[in-house]
């Protein structure tokens, strides 16, 4: 099977925060920020695969600074890793204040999305290969992350 450069799974979307999209402190809520990178995330996934794809887990979420209304937020996401039908994706979201010209990293997460045909059964993915030092470091870092998502699998398997 092919390899396919992580730059190539690449999904960059901008999306401007609105008051309903925000608490009473006007800040964003988180679940909107989730709800935006499980999207982002599985577009990336279905760019990498030529598949559709599911989420097998949002493994971690770093909400770093907040967003407010009116902030442009950047949300990307790539493919850093791949199974045989999985692949782990990062996504980062950053906000930008366009008045001030401030802008933040708000939040990194790491998912894992698998491809599945049109049964809904698991279906093989190319793998990848990183460029960038950003992509490299992801890269070679990811197997330490699968290990302990399957470590935290585990035991919850005991409860």
């Amino acid at each position: 099977m092919k390899r396919i450069a992580i730059k190539d799974s690449r999904i960059v979307q901008t999306r401007l925060v609105l008051p309903p999209d925000t608490n009473h402190l006007d800040t964003i809520f988180g679940g909107k920020i989730l709800a935006y990178i499980d999207e982002v995330a599985a577009l990336a996934a279905m760019k990498h695969s030529n598949h559709v794809v599911v989420t097998a887990s949002i493994d971690s979420v770093s909400f770093l600074s907040s967003a407010k209304v009116g902030d442009a937020l950047t949300i990307e996401a790539f493919v850093t890793h791949t199974g045989t039908s999985s692949m782990e994706v990062y996504a980062k979201v950053t906000a930008h204040d366009l008045l001030e010209d401030i802008e933040k990293l708000t939040t990194e997460s790491f998912i894992t999305m698998v491809a599945v045909n049109s049964k809904g059964e698991p279906t093989p993915v190319p793998k990848v290969y990183p460029e960038t030092e950003e992509e490299i470091r992801l890269h070679h870092t990811a197997p330490a992350r699968k290990e302990n998502r399957e470590r935290h699998a585990s035991i919850l398997d005991f409860m």
